[in-house]
């Protein structure tokens, strides 16, 4: 699926769009892996609270503040969001129960975007079995 970010960093919540693809293939049970194709964003599950969201990226740039002289910078001037990316990881698995999410009350999917603003690339692989018990 496609996203397009519109900041230069932000939490983007990707949650519905993960569940219209678990609804799409009528999968029952299994796994879901959300995974980005990109080296400057990361996949996480948080709290989708505004504040909350706002830390989150104030502590990636007291971690990994941006002009360090990275030596990537001779290249694209955005180590930082490569740095801030691998701290994050590409990818999570969530399990799919009754045909949904399981997710607890207050998780969501988020993309996180580094280096943006830009469209991004996520792919949804969907392990399991439909309503009708068949492997999808």
């Amino acid at each position: 699926m496609q996203i397009q970010t519109s900041k230069e960093t932000e939490l983007v919540d990707i949650t519905e769009k993960v569940m219209e693809q678990i609804k799409v293939k009528d999968v029952k049970e299994g796994f879901c892996i959300v995974f980005s194709k990109h080296t400057t964003t990361g996949i996480i599950i948080n709290e989708n609270e505004p504040r909350l969201k706002e830390d989150i990226l104030n502590m990636l740039d007291k971690i990994v503040p941006d002009e360090k002289g990275y030596l990537h910078d001779d290249i694209d001037s955005n180590a930082h969001s490569h740095l801030r990316s691998i701290l994050l990881g590409s990818s999570i698995v969530v399990p799919i129960e009754n045909g949904s999410l399981l997710l607890g009350t207050w998780q969501s999917i988020f993309l996180v975007e580094l280096d943006g603003p830009r469209s991004r690339t996520v792919n949804v692989s969907i392990i399991g079995q439909n309503q009708n018990c068949r492997e999808v």
